[in-house]
Formats: structure tokens, C-alpha cells, sequence
């Protein structure tokens, strides 16, 4: 499990412990540095963590050798990450509902300028909750656009990306702007295009 830290969601002691505990479940001759490297904590963190581990009899220290242990996870450390992942996820899932309803609000102050087919720009990990909240209306998706010529011809989610320069022929209402790192960016490069046709551009 990897940590997100981000600018907003920055990763718990609790957060820690699970992706620790995870990622011994999936190989427990993980040594210390490894474990580190892959959750980008430090040594010392590392070491903190398992020590406190083993003392509340959660992970089990086996000697590979004189220098080196396999860190093993008990039944009741077992146990714990089951519940500690059981109620991580209800929170990712009550946190994407949150971004979900945030997308579906947005997208409603478009039906009285009477827009309905869109064209997406970005085929990113947030355009993924942009379709989701798609399904739920009477929005018709015409296009899927990117930047990048490596998305170009792939299938996103049902959706064959694009280059934006089909944008010119198409017919639709507005663009919705999916890439939410680089929305400014974009907006600047649909801009022209979009006021000569009098087409939308929405932000999040």
C-alpha cells in the first residue's frame, strides 16, 4: 500500500503502521532500508515503528542471520491490518463520494446555458471521477482529450483519447477541464479556440 502525501492528505502514524503492516504481509523479508525506500520514511522511522511493532506483539523479529531479521506478522498483527485497511478504505470511499458530489454540483451550473455534450481534457486519475459522475446525468461525453501523444488512441474508461486538435471539428457544448494540476494551463490553450466557437470551458 502506497503513502499519499500530498499537500492536503498527509500520511498518519495510523496511515504508516498499515502500509507497514501491508507491505510485510505481502513479503516479510523486507529489510529495513527496503521498507523505507518503498514508503519513503527513514531508517530511523522504520526502525521506531517495528520496534513498537514487535512490543505490542503485532510483528514477530526472526534472525536471518547475525545481522539481519524477517519481520513477520503475528495473528493479532494480521488481525489489525485487516480492521486498520477495513476502515481506511471506508474513508478513501466516503472521501471520493465527497469529490464526486463537489464534480456533480459544478457540472449542474451548465444545464441552464443548455450545454450537454462535453469534451473532456486530461485523461487523468480525477477525469476517472468526472466520468463516474457523468454516468449519473444527461451529459453526453463526444470526446476524451490529452496532451500527451502517448495517451493518443488508448482507451480511458470506454473513451479513445484523443489530440486536442480534433477539438476543432467537433461539435459540443463545452469543455470540462479534467486535468485539476494543470487547469489554468489548459484553459490558456483551449481559450482561443473555444471563444471563436463559442464553446464552454469549465474549471473545477
Amino acid at each position: 500500500m502506497p503513502l499519499a502525501d500530498g499537500k492536503y492528505l498527509k500520511p498518519s502514524k495510523e496511515t504508516r503502521v498499515l502500509a507497514i503492516l501491508d507491505s510485510l504481509a505481502t513479503e516479510s523479508d523486507l529489510s529495513q532500508y527496503e521498507l523505507g525506500r518503498r514508503l519513503k520514511l527513514s531508517g530511523a522511522m522504520i526502525n521506531q515503528y517495528l520496534n513498537s511493532l514487535q512490543s505490542e506483539r503485532l510483528v514477530e523479529f526472526l534472525p536471518v542471520n547475525g545481522k539481519s531479521f524477517r519481520y513477520v506478522l503475528t495473528p493479532d498483527g494480521d488481525a489489525m491490518r485487516r480492521r486498520m485497511f477495513s476502515d481506511y478504505s471506508s474513508e478513501t470511499i466516503r472521501l471520493y463520494s465527497t469529490v464526486k458530489s463537489f464534480i456533480q454540483n459544478r457540472l449542474r451550473g451548465l444545464k441552464p446555458r443548455g450545454v450537454k455534450r462535453l469534451a473532456l481534457f486530461g485523461a487523468s486519475e480525477t477525469c476517472e471521477v468526472v466520468l463516474s459522475a457523468l454516468r449519473e446525468s444527461d451529459f453526453i461525453v463526444v470526446a476524451l482529450l490529452d496532451n500527451d501523444p502517448a495517451k493518443h488512441g488508448r482507451n480511458f474508461h470506454g473513451h479513445v483519447v484523443a489530440h486536442p486538435q480534433v477539438l476543432e471539428s467537433l461539435r459540443c457544448d463545452a469543455v470540462v477541464v479534467t486535468s485539476f494540476g494543470k487547469q489554468d494551463e489548459i484553459y490558456e490553450q483551449l481559450k482561443p479556440l473555444c471563444e471563436s466557437r463559442g464553446i464552454d470551458i469549465m474549471r473545477f
